[in-house]
């Protein structure tokens, strides 16, 4: 089974089903770009480097982020984006890019993140060469380290594919089961059926999680490039 076919529908009937095969990490593997992932037919686009018409501002307005080449770029300031339209469960597609901030360290260090229904964030920051703590790039932040340092360089296109699978609440609003993600980041395994915890991770849009929500990019001050977001609804 190809890795970007495992869908979030193992997630959903509560089973993950996917393969995982011997996989040697070919030795320029952290100093290439990511290769540009054609999404499948049924895939909803969220960015395809032309327009940011399905996305706003989380400061109110139009998404006034850079466009060029293809890709989005953080204007620090101008505040996050998000889109539009909602989801629930759902397969989603990004790929970003980290400049390169050699003066800088920590949280300072080309820091972004990717938000799931608004709520939880896949953390987005130049990580390269650390051994991974729970804010540091592709965690669950604040909730869960990464299974394992995936990242490339910085200045180099980096994927993450998500499998995500939203709570779930009885008809008085309790809770009843955690929300699930599985992850990879560059083709490889982060995060599998991770549970998560609580009402969503700081930062978040603090929005009700028993609703459909949108994905939200970050902005945290530091010049981190989108392209190719999309999404795949589990119905």
């Amino acid at each position: 089974m190809k890795r970007r076919e495992f869908l979030a529908g193992g997630l959903t009937a509560g089973t993950v089903r996917f393969g995982l095969s011997a996989w040697s990490i070919p030795p320029d593997f952290d100093d290439t770009d990511a290769a540009l992932v054609t999404p499948p037919k049924y895939a909803i686009p969220l960015f395809n480097g032309e327009n940011l018409d399905g996305w706003v501002s989380r400061n109110g307005g139009p998404a006034k982020w850079k466009l060029e080449n293809g890709y989005a770029e953080v204007v620090p300031g101008t505040g996050d984006i998000y889109t539009k339209e909602t989801f629930t469960d759902f397969q989603l597609h990004v790929e970003f890019r980290l400049p390169l901030m050699a003066d800088a360290g920590g949280q300072a260090r080309a820091n972004s993140g990717v938000y799931l229904q608004g709520l939880y964030e896949i953390q987005v920051l130049d990580s390269y060469g650390l051994v991974p703590k729970k804010d540091d790039c592709g965690a669950i932040y604040e909730i869960a380290p990464p299974l394992r340092n995936a990242c490339k360089k910085p200045e180099r296109w980096q994927t993450y594919d998500a499998a995500f699978r939203a709570p779930r609440f009885d008809e008085s609003g309790n809770l009843k089961e955690k929300g699930l993600i599985t992850v990879f980041q560059n083709d490889i395994l982060i995060h599998h059926a991770q549970e998560l915890t609580g009402k969503g991770t700081r930062a978040s849009m603090s929005r009700d999680p028993k609703i459909p929500g949108p994905i939200l990019l970050q902005d945290h001050g530091n010049r981190v490039r989108y392209r190719n977001v999309w999404i795949i609804p589990v119905v």
